[in-house]
């Protein structure tokens, strides 16, 4: 922790000392910034940028607001970024439905995530976790398998959306359990989890960040994590691949990126506040709690990541055979 702690910090020293191009007054965006997020509030997504705007507005001494935009699994308010002025006053909370996972799903896309988007920085990288609603009797991935082999088609998972990293880990379990489940979409995390706590829906592959405070409430239960080790946050919850799903990694992920014609000067700038954000002890508490984990580093970091997930979910996609209507 420590370690990589102050690898980010002498990241962010090193960028400071090689004299970053001074951003003239042009350059920079004079009123308030918006972060834009695809979901309601109370969803991770929501509660990451929230977090980052809040110490950028002092860092800056400047507004930054977080504007809720909801619809498509994130991919609505990915498009409205795109087509916004490249210089600084919008930024996307990009995520891996619009960045990953929309590619593959929606022919119809509106926008090119590598033409039309700057990637800034990777914010964190969340498992997810596999939660019940507290009236289930299956609380191993073992009986929920079981249950889907008993009755096909009639368990029910929830996701933040048609398309949603839920959508995909769930599609991802029925390729490697070999079992047919219905899928729920929700508009976002917030009234999926709602409807779980009051035993609506039976289960959800839903993000650590949202899930968090619910299973710690004991309100919704938690079965399994989809990374290969255990988060920080979560040292009980043994992983889908520890259940016997070998392989089973299935994360959501968080950044910053902007417009494509961003200068490099102000995406730098963001990089580098961003990077000194992440490093601060609070924040890395908050961090830790939501099992965010990896984030920070170059702006080519964050554009190599997105490029791996777009193929590893493109095979999903066409393994799973799974349309999405939009």
């Amino acid at each position: 922790m420590m370690q990589r702690r102050s690898l980010i910090q002498a990241a962010g020293a090193a960028a400071a000392t090689l004299g970053v191009p001074r951003l003239f007054a042009q350059e920079w965006p004079s009123g308030p910034v918006r972060i834009v997020v695809g979901f309601p509030p109370g969803g991770g997504t929501d509660a990451l940028a929230r977090v980052v705007a809040q110490k950028l507005t002092v860092m800056w001494n400047q507004q930054v607001i977080v504007e809720n935009k909801a619809g498509v699994a994130g991919v609505l308010a990915a498009e409205y970024v795109s087509q916004q002025p490249s210089d600084g006053s919008t930024l996307l909370m990009a995520h891996i439905n619009s960045h990953a996972l929309a590619p593959s799903l929606q022919p119809k896309l509106r926008y090119s995530v590598e033409r039309d988007f700057v990637p800034i920085v990777l914010v964190g990288v969340t498992p997810n976790l596999l939660i019940a609603s507290p009236a289930q009797k299956a609380l191993t991935v073992n009986d929920i398998v079981a249950a889907c082999k008993a009755s096909p088609g009639t368990v029910s998972f929830g996701s933040a959306g048609a398309g949603s990293a839920q959508h995909l880990a769930l599609e991802m379990f029925k390729l490697q359990a070999r079992v047919d489940a219905m899928h729920v979409p929700y508009k976002g995390s917030g009234p999926l989890l709602a409807d779980l706590m009051g035993g609506q829906i039976q289960y959800s592959f839903e993000t650590m960040t949202a899930a968090t405070p619910h299973v710690k409430s004991g309100r919704v239960l938690a079965v399994a994590q989809t990374r290969a080790r255990r988060a920080k946050g979560h040292p009980g919850v043994p992983t889908m691949q520890e259940q016997g799903f070998a392989g089973f990694e299935a994360t959501t992920w968080y950044g910053l990126a902007g417009p494509g014609k961003l200068p490099q000067p102000v995406a730098e700038k963001v990089n580098r506040d961003v990077n000194t954000v992440l490093a601060m002890p609070d924040v890395q508490e908050k961090l830790d709690t939501y099992g965010a984990e990896d984030g920070g580093g170059s702006q080519d970091k964050f554009k190599q990541f997105i490029a791996t997930e777009i193929a590893k979910w493109a095979k999903v996609v066409k393994d799973g055979k799974v349309h999405v209507d939009t």
